[in-house]
């Protein structure tokens, strides 16, 4: 039978917290569903509390509120999207997204965004993009101003400067004094693991029940020079079909570029799983295949049409952020190892 939980508090919370509270924030529906191993309780907000915005990580959050922000204030859900990562990409201290991320193994930050609207299947991208403020911009300008979808590298950052577009350092002075560390302390004969991989992802819904996303990231840090992850490849760091649903990624790119993730979360909602469901079954589906197994460091946010949403990740789990008019929350999503699913490709829901 349907229940009706709420908001108590906007501070970050279990999942657990989140299921047991209640107050007079606003009200999210949790349907119940006979138990299994893979079974989850499945929340989504009324109709009329949307728009919806969903996004990775704790710091998602201000993405969010900004989003809803500029969509209140008259902007189009596309508008909410691009302005929201905006935020994250401006926060100099995050050393995942925007300038202020950790360069490359050559000491510059080269980022990568895309961003996509279910209406029209429109979508634009960009990567290895170098000394431009709000790649997430580029992104949507390359979408509805060009004849194209993905542009990279010199050709990305000449289209951004003839747009007008805002420059920045190539590497914050923080960033490059870490790097020249990180630089003197290699070994000639083997160099060290990358390091830091998150991504703001972010998602959204809107009363009309249309939906869009964008994705943006200045990638694993001290890559080579050139390396792009899964965050501006549509499928992969994110996918919108405005019939279905949204999704979006974060974690080690290549472990989900090569399953095309976000898209396989959005088609198996498609075949009647719910957003959180549909997360745990790609990964379960991605574990299965690859030798890492569960050891991969990937999660997924997703929504549907409906209002109901989602995470999931590899691992213990990962903490998203969710925004929609009088609550704004972060978290914890369910993880996913070997211990708490069994065998791979073992006890699971049916997939029709």
């Amino acid at each position: 039978m349907p229940g009706t939980f709420v908001f108590k508090s906007l501070k970050p919370m279990t999942r657990r917290d989140f299921l047991a509270r209640s107050g007079a924030v606003s009200t999210l529906l949790v349907t119940s569903r006979p138990a299994s191993a893979a079974a989850q309780p499945q929340v989504g907000i009324p109709a009329s509390a949307k728009p919806l915005f969903v996004s990775t990580w704790p710091f998602g959050r201000a993405s969010n509120e900004a989003a809803l922000k500029v969509f209140q204030a008259g902007g189009s859900l596309l508008d909410a999207v691009e302005q929201g990562i905006w935020v994250t990409e401006s926060d100099a201290g995050n050393g995942s997204v925007g300038l202020g991320g950790i360069p490359n193994a050559a000491g510059v930050v080269q980022l990568d965004a895309c961003i996509m609207e279910g209406v029209g299947h429109r979508a634009g991208s960009v990567a290895a993009l170098e000394g431009i403020r709000h790649p997430i911009s580029v992104a949507r300008r390359v979408m509805e101003k060009t004849p194209h979808v993905m542009l990279v590298g010199e050709g990305a950052r000449q289209f951004a400067l003839e747009q007008g577009f805002e420059q920045g350092e190539r590497v914050s002075p923080g960033r490059e004094k870490a790097w020249k560390n990180w630089k003197a302390q290699q070994d000639a004969k083997r160099a060290s693991k990358p390091k830091g991989h998150d991504t703001i992802a972010l998602v959204g819904l809107g009363p009309d029940g249309h939906l869009c996303g964008g994705c943006s990231t200045s990638g694993m840090g001290y890559k080579l020079p050139g390396r792009v992850g899964d965050s501006p490849i549509l499928g992969s760091g994110l996918y919108v079909d405005d019939e279905i649903g949204a999704a979006g990624a974060t974690g080690i790119g290549e472990n989900v570029l090569r399953y095309c993730g976000s898209y396989q979360v959005v088609e198996y909602m498609r075949q009647g799983l719910s957003p959180q469901d549909a997360c745990l079954e790609t990964l379960r589906r991605i574990a299965k295949k690859d030798p890492k197994g569960f050891d991969l460091s990937i999660s997924f946010i997703a929504i549907d049409k409906q209002g109901r949403f989602g995470a999931a990740g590899t691992g213990s789990g990962f903490q998203y952020s969710v925004t929609f008019p009088g609550t704004s929350v972060v978290l914890q999503s369910p993880g996913l190892t070997a211990k708490s699913v069994g065998p791979i490709g073992g006890n699971r829901p049916p997939v029709k």
